[in-house]
């Protein structure tokens, strides 16, 4: 369901996708509400579903993640057993950050950080490759990272 969003629901969005451990007293003060009628619509925005959770952004580098790799999965079957075992499998591995199923010439598309080359061709042989119904991966290593954002773009 699309949740029809005011000017001031954007800009409530905009505020807490750049920093949400503001206050609600702190966003009514940027948007131009009072505090009661901020909050509310944050409750609101939470309730159905807008705001999904609240989260502390790492970077990743600096905890040693220094390699990201995306892996371009093919299965060899397509039939429902292979996906939901394959989606399983992928969804119990805390190096894989996001996973998508993909129309065209491979399946899948995973985003998969490791300290380094060693550690991800050890969860390459270790993991990765012991899934069943796996045909191909084709490994991509990112040399750097040009834009990485978790901001929706909001504001038209």
């Amino acid at each position: 369901m699309h949740s029809e969003l005011d000017a001031y629901d954007r800009r409530i969005l905009a505020l807490l996708q750049e920093d949400a451990s503001l206050s609600s007293a702190q966003i009514a003060e940027q948007v131009g509400l009072s505090q009661s009628p901020c909050w509310r619509r944050i409750q609101r925005l939470k309730e159905e579903g807008v705001i999904r959770g609240q989260v502390t952004l790492l970077d990743r580098k600096k905890i040693g993640l220094n390699t990201q790799i995306f892996a371009e999965i093919k299965l060899n079957a397509h039939g429902r057993s292979n996906f939901t075992e394959f989606t399983e499998a992928i969804r119990g591995f805390p190096e894989v950050l996001e996973c998508y199923v993909l129309m065209g010439a491979v399946d899948f598309l995973l985003r998969v950080v490791a300290a380094d080359i060693e550690a991800y061709e050890r969860f390459f042989f270790e993991k990765l490759s012991m899934v069943p119904g796996i045909q191909e991966v084709n490994s991509i290593v990112a040399l750097s990272e040009i834009k990485s954002t978790t901001s929706l773009p909001l504001l038209r």
